[in-house]
């Protein structure tokens, strides 16, 4: 136990199953090693938790205020250091939900041009990839979300993404809202960008 959790806690990344599997053998059972490390924290201001197909040590979400009071950030958390407009959430909540998918397709969803500086700031955070060439013509980029975008939010797989349809039935999202001009100040309404050519990254 305190050769994983040392190995977890020196980790700048999440560390994966394999590399565990390495340090304490393959017949042992990382899950429950995983399970009486997390009940030996209990009631720790951090935990042990699945993130982007790995484990890391994060600070529990009831210490966020105070961890942003003394850095200004939520340092030690699931992320929180890149800084985004209500566009760019909006821009990569779609990607995330809909991947593979192009900036076009991005465009016809909001009925407003993405502009292309929107995904360069995603793509410079790392939090977007280019995907597979589309098979439409002029066959353009698809993005998809990355590893870097599992661990800013805190998810281990993108099966743990709240469900779309759940969101809506509970009135915390709609398309309504996401098409609204006023809520996406940053989208381009000069239609002057090719959205659908190749190379368009």
């Amino acid at each position: 136990m305190n050769r994983v959790e040392a190995t977890i806690f020196a980790a700048s990344e999440p560390v994966t199953r394999e590399v565990l599997a390495r340090i304490v053998g393959r017949t042992c059972s990382i899950d429950l090693l995983i399970d009486d490390i997390r009940e030996e924290l209990r009631g720790r201001p951090y935990d042990l938790v699945a993130i982007a197909g790995g484990w890391k040590h994060l600070t529990r979400p009831a210490y966020a205020d105070a961890i942003r009071s003394a850095f200004g950030t939520a340092v030690g958390g699931s992320g929180g250091a890149v800084d985004m407009t209500q566009s760019e959430v909006l821009v990569l909540m779609c990607i995330a939900y809909f991947q593979p998918i192009t900036r076009a397709e991005l465009s016809s969803f909001f009925g407003k041009e993405v502009s292309r500086d929107l995904i360069g700031h995603l793509r410079g955070a790392a939090l977007i990839a280019s995907g597979p060439r589309s098979p439409t013509p002029g066959a353009p980029y698809t993005y998809v979300t990355t590893k870097a975008f599992l661990v800013e939010f805190g998810l281990d797989t993108l099966r743990d993404l709240p469900d779309f349809e759940a969101l809506e039935d509970a009135g915390l999202l709609s398309k309504e809202k996401l098409l609204a001009g006023d809520i996406m100040p940053g989208f381009s309404n000069d239609g002057d960008e090719d959205a659908g050519v190749a190379g368009d990254e």
